[in-house]
C-alpha cells in the first residue's frame, strides 16, 4: 500500500483592528484562485450572530467556516482547534486563511497554530496586520494597547483606504513606519483591498519569546522559570530580525517616582528604542525614546505598567530591573508583592 504523505496546507492570519478592511483584502485574495484548488477560509466573529461569512464567496473550490463568540487568540483553545481540524480534514484545502476577530491578539494564534501538533499540517505565511490609513490621525485610536500589541506580532502591514488619507494621515504613517521598523519587515498600501497573493505569500519568520517571572525574583528564590506567566508581574525577552526586546509588565496599582523614572530611562545606553507607560506619583505618563528625541508625557490611565526596550547589544537586564522597582513609591509593600 502506497503511503500518501499529509498535505501541509500553506497558511495566512490576516488580522488588524475593527474595521480595517480585513475582510475586503480577502475576498480580493479569494479571486486569485487556481480553479484547480481548494482554498479554505476560518473566521472568527466576537459576538454570536456572523455576518463575515456571508460576504465570502460560497462557490465551487471554497470552503468557508465561521467560529463565533470569544476570540480564537485568546479563549479556550479547544473550539478552535476542533473547527480547524475538521475544516482541513473535511475540506483538504491546498491554502488555508485565517481571520481573527478585529479584538484579537493575532501573536497568540500564530504561537498556537506553531506548536509541534499543527507543523505537520500547516505551513505558515507571514504575519498580516491590516491597518485603516484614513483613521491613523487619530490618537486615541492608534494609542490602544490592542492596536499596538497587533502592529508589534505583525511581519507584513497593509494600509487600507488610502484614498481617504489626509496629509496628517500620511505624517503619522511616516512615523507609524519608522516606531515599528524593528518589528514589521514588509509595509503594502492598497486601494480597495486589492494585494497580490505573492505579496503576502512569505514564510513566517520564527519570533522567539519568553515570559518568565521578575528577574529578581528569580534570583532571589532560585526558581525555573515556568512556560507560561499570566499573571502580573512578569518580563519578557523577545529576538526578533537581529533585534531584542525587554519587556516588564507591572501591576496597575504600583506607583512610581517620576523624576527618578525620568532619571533611570535617560541614562541608558545602547538602546534603539524605549517605550513605556507608567502610573506615577504626577499622574500617568507615557515614555517614547529614540535616539534623536526623549519624549514624554501626561497619559491615560492603562491597564498596567509597562515598559519595552529595544537593542541590538547585550544588557544586564537584572541591573535595569533592580533600579526600576527602586523608583516604586511603595517599596515596603514590594516586599510582600
Amino acid at each position: 500500500m502506497k503511503f500518501i504523505a499529509p498535505k501541509i496546507v500553506p497558511t495566512h492570519i490576516i488580522s488588524g483592528f475593527l474595521g480595517a478592511g480585513k475582510t475586503t483584502l480577502l475576498q480580493h485574495l479569494l479571486t486569485q484562485k487556481p480553479e484547480n484548488e481548494v482554498w479554505a477560509v476560518l473566521m472568527n466573529e466576537f459576538g454570536q450572530i456572523g455576518v463575515d461569512q456571508q460576504l465570502i464567496t460560497q462557490q465551487q473550490g471554497y470552503a468557508v467556516k465561521e467560529l463565533l463568540g470569544g476570540c480564537l487568540c485568546c479563549s479556550s483553545q479547544l473550539p478552535m482547534q476542533i473547527a480547524l481540524a475538521r475544516l482541513l480534514s473535511e475540506s483538504k484545502p491546498d491554502r488555508l486563511f485565517i481571520e481573527p476577530t478585529g479584538l484579537g491578539h493575532p501573536a497568540q494564534l500564530l504561537e498556537q497554530l506553531t506548536e509541534p501538533h499543527w507543523q505537520s499540517s500547516l505551513a505558515m505565511r507571514a504575519l498580516v496586520i491590516v491597518v485603516d490609513g484614513s483613521r491613523l490621525h487619530d490618537e486615541d485610536w492608534v494609542k490602544q494597547n490592542l492596536y499596538t500589541d497587533q502592529l508589534k506580532s505583525a511581519q507584513i502591514v497593509v494600509l487600507s483606504h488610502i484614498d481617504c488619507m489626509t496629509i496628517a494621515d500620511h505624517q503619522a504613517y511616516a512615523a507609524l513606519k519608522q516606531e515599528y521598523d524593528t518589528y514589521v519587515q514588509h509595509w503594502i498600501e492598497v486601494e480597495c483591498g486589492k494585494i497580490e497573493l505573492s505579496q503576502i505569500d512569505i514564510v513566517q519568520q520564527p519570533v522567539q519569546r519568553k515570559i518568565q517571572p521578575l528577574l529578581k525574583l528569580q534570583q532571589t528564590q532560585a526558581i525555573e522559570p515556568p512556560l507560561e506567566i499570566k499573571q502580573l508581574p512578569y518580563h519578557y525577552l523577545e529576538t526578533a530580525q537581529g533585534y531584542t526586546v525587554a519587556g516588564w509588565k507591572l501591576p496597575k496599582r504600583w506607583q512610581f517616582k517620576f523624576f527618578e523614572l525620568l532619571d533611570l530611562l535617560c541614562t541608558q545606553q545602547n538602546w534603539v528604542r524605549i517605550k513605556g507607560i507608567f502610573n506615577t506619583d504626577q499622574g500617568w505618563k507615557s515614555f517614547n525614546f529614540n535616539p534623536q528625541q526623549f519624549n514624554y508625557k501626561s497619559a491615560e490611565e492603562s491597564i498596567d505598567n509597562r515598559i519595552e526596550i529595544i537593542c541590538q547589544s547585550e544588557q544586564d537586564w537584572l541591573v535595569f530591573e533592580t533600579q526600576l522597582l527602586n523608583c516604586r513609591l511603595d517599596l515596603t509593600d514590594a516586599q510582600n508583592d
